[in-house]
């Protein structure tokens, strides 16, 4: 079963929070994302009960081994395309905002060869035109 973009999303994000501060409450799910509280709580119930995400006796959220894997896909995929387009010369907000777009419509095959022609073309010193 495909999970939505919007899990991807907030997977994502519990990542990154865990990355960033350690033990990740709602409360840090909605600064971070700029969502209400009742909006996070009800993704939280729904990705718990998907078993995506364990929340403990303080309310400590932690991504359980299945959102893990979709969390680090994500993120690979978005800050991959982020530097990217970067690189190519869009400007980093706009990068950022596209790359979480593209993020979760490309196909693994897709990504796999575009991650390779990327690490390619980012690790070969560049040439200049004369």
């Amino acid at each position: 079963m495909k999970i939505q973009e919007s899990a991807e999303n907030y997977l994502e994000a519990i990542l990154i929070l865990k990355n960033r501060i350690g033990n990740v409450r709602s409360i840090d799910i909605v600064n971070f994302l700029e969502f209400s509280k009742p909006s996070i709580s009800v993704a939280m119930k729904n990705l718990r009960s998907e078993d995506y995400i364990s929340i403990d006796e303080n309310n400590y959220i932690t991504l359980t081994e299945k959102g893990q894997v979709i969390a680090e896909k994500m993120y690979e995929r978005h800050t991959m395309l982020t530097d990217w387009l970067t690189h190519l010369g869009v400007n980093e907000k706009t990068a950022a905002e596209d790359a979480c777009r593209i993020e979760h419509v490309l196909s693994d095959e897709s990504f796999n060869v575009l991650k390779r022609h990327i690490q390619d073309t980012m690790s070969k010193p560049e040439t200049k035109v004369e």
